[in-house]
């Protein structure tokens, strides 16, 4: 279980790009404490730099702040790296709705000169950050690879996209790719601030400062909550993965489903507090359930996730009362 032991070629070598976000930190870190040199990529548009600082004096890690709308960018950020971690992309579906031309331009054209800069400098794995978002209107529960409905927002469709050219260049070019269609991850450094804040950061800092959270919808809507060490060990496993494996897509998730009012209760309760939450209107673009089969991540990728979301919630309140 987990990835502590999973083993690489002594010697090689990683790019995380989306170095500074909330995944591709966790992934520097987890990556550095195996002994494995890291090269990050990240031009701070909505990554932190307090998220990179700590791993600045290791000796193991390189920083380039760049844009992977750059091909030159990404070919030098390519160059002699074995494994690419691609999570740098705009995340936020009611976002992408306002801005869907800047979506297709950063997680279409940049992730497009990612894969082509890494057939280019002969990297051995490319594994890059989907979304259980491509699944858009399909009813049915659980979520399964092959079962996808009409998308529904920009950032969806550029998931789709990505998808379909990952396919491609393992098709055409011999590229082994491998799409992470997250759900719902949540954890230490994952940004409570702003409008289009993921929701379990965002409530825990409302409730910590004892403002009063708003919940949109009916707060009956369910997802299967992640915890990023659950899709750590996915993007790892992925990196030593087969050639049968490659071209596809898979559904990173522990495979549960928590109903979003339940949730804040559970917050409530853990933090000691009684705050009433506000109801919203439904936000854009969203489904109201989801909840994922992870049996061909489990089958291709040896996927195990051995992080429940209580077990994961834990921890990440713990994060939280400590670095806000």
């Amino acid at each position: 279980m987990g990835y502590q032991n999973i083993t690489f070629p002594e010697g090689s070598t990683f790019l995380v790009t989306g170095s500074a976000g909330f995944i591709g930190s966790n992934l520097v870190e987890a990556i550095l404490k195996l002994g494995f040199k890291v090269r990050g990529l990240d031009n701070f548009s909505t990554g932190k730099k307090e998220n990179v600082e700590e791993f600045l004096n290791n000796p193991n890690y390189e920083f380039i702040e760049g844009d992977i709308r750059d091909l030159n960018t990404c070919m030098k950020a390519c160059e002699g790296i074995d494994y690419v971690l691609n999570q740098a992309a705009w995340g936020s579906v009611p976002r992408s709705i306002e801005m869907p031309l800047f979506y297709e331009d950063v997680n279409i054209k940049g992730t497009l000169n990612m894969m082509e800069a890494a057939r280019q400098n002969g990297v051995k794995k490319f594994v890059y950050a989907s979304s259980s978002s491509v699944y858009g209107d399909e009813p049915n529960l659980p979520k399964k690879e092959g079962r996808e409905g009409n998308v529904l927002s920009p950032y969806a469709l550029t998931k789709k996209v990505d998808e379909e050219y990952a396919k491609l260049y393992t098709k055409m070019y011999g590229l082994d790719t491998y799409g992470m269609r997250y759900f719902n991850v949540f954890g230490r450094r994952q940004d409570p601030n702003g409008a289009y804040a993921a929701v379990i950061p965002k409530f825990i800092k409302q409730l910590l400062n004892n403002e009063q959270p708003t919940i949109n919808g009916d707060g009956k809507q369910s997802r299967d909550f992640t915890y990023i060490e659950n899709v750590i060990e996915a993007n790892l496993k992925a990196c030593i993965a087969s050639h049968e494996a490659a071209g596809q897509a898979y559904n990173i998730a522990y495979g549960g489903r928590e109903f979003l009012i339940d949730i804040y209760t559970y917050l409530l309760k853990a933090l000691g507090k009684d705050v009433q939450p506000i109801f919203g209107p439904d936000r854009k673009g969203d489904i109201k359930h989801s909840n994922a089969d992870i049996g061909k991540a489990e089958k291709m990728l040896g996927y195990d996730p051995s992080w429940s979301f209580e077990r994961g919630i834990i921890e990440a309140i713990e994060w939280y009362k400590e670095n806000l």
